[in-house]
């Protein structure tokens, strides 16, 4: 994709590429940002969308922006905004279709994302004919309901799928609400094909981090413990109210995957100006079934 791109299997190795100064570091390219940013309340961005295959004008502002630090200019949320005028996918959004078509994810049969009310699942539907998706729609469901309008209901922790189902599962920007993550990551490899079957995941990841941070847990008795100020996300089934965000994840959710049954896990760092992935190193993990 650019030359601003990296794959690295683990904390120390990343830790090695960033002494040896080989890639431009993630303090550099978020100052580099900072030159793009204007001061009205919302502007645009020139760049190459790689879904439409189209130079366009990325629009950005500053929803779901952090709060500016006494005396800092505000900055936008890169990685939720940019979002294209055309295909109306933002920055994230963009980088997975251009990534996964790079890994030729293109070849694969089946084919299961957990979303499924989102441009992004929408944009991916087109590409892989036959792609199931899904959404968390409540506790009071069984997993592998559908609901009158089409909107399958899945618990990544208790998926309806048969052992061995797809060649590939995707999840973005999901596993962060899900207390139990463990056990969602045993689901999903369950589910996958052995010898061959992949996972690609995002989440909000700690670069400099090797522990996951840990923002709240999920009690015994159903009560939610905050142990950081709450955080919530965007969310299509609950628009107006979002949906609660457990964790940040460090470089130790690769073991994680180890674990539970997947092997070669690895992080795939990218940022690039030209089509618009910003917002400091970009993060997708890959992880392959074991056999």
């Amino acid at each position: 994709m650019t030359k601003n791109e990296m794959i690295i299997h683990n904390f120390e190795s990343f830790e090695a590429y960033r002494s040896a100064e080989i890639f431009p570091s993630n303090v550099d390219l978020i100052e580099r940002e900072k030159g793009l940013i204007k001061s009205s309340d919302n502007f645009t961005i020139s760049g190459e969308c790689f879904v439409c295959k189209d130079r366009v004008d990325f629009y950005v502002d500053f929803i779901a922006s952090a709060e500016p630090a006494v005396g800092e200019e505000r900055v936008p949320n890169w990685r939720e905004r940019l979002l294209c005028p055309i295909c109306h996918l933002n920055n994230r959004m963009r980088a997975v279709v251009h990534l996964l078509e790079h890994d030729s994810l293109v070849q694969k049969k089946n084919i299961y994302i957990t979303e499924q009310m989102t441009h992004l699942y929408l944009s991916l539907e087109q590409r892989y004919p036959g792609l199931i998706g899904s959404e968390y729609l409540g506790p009071e469901f069984d997993s592998g309901y559908i609901r009158e309008d089409g909107i399958r209901h899945e618990d990544m922790t208790q998926l309806s799928f048969r052992d061995a189902s797809f060649d590939s599962i995707l999840s973005f920007d999901v596993l962060e609400h899900v207390p139990d993550y463990r056990t969602a990551l045993t689901e999903c490899a369950r589910c996958l094909k052995p010898d061959g079957g992949e996972l690609f995941l995002t989440m909000p990841f700690l670069l400099n981090s090797e522990e996951t941070l840990v923002r709240a847990s999920l009690l015994p008795d159903g009560e939610i413990e905050h142990i950081c100020k709450p955080e919530f996300h965007g969310d299509p089934i609950n628009p107006s109210e979002g949906i609660l965000c457990f964790y940040h994840y460090g470089w130790d959710v690769l073991e994680t995957l180890r674990e539970v049954g997947f092997t070669n896990s690895s992080v795939k760092l990218y940022w690039s100006r030209d089509f618009g992935y910003l917002g400091g190193y970009q993060v997708l993990i890959h992880a392959e079934r074991c056999s």
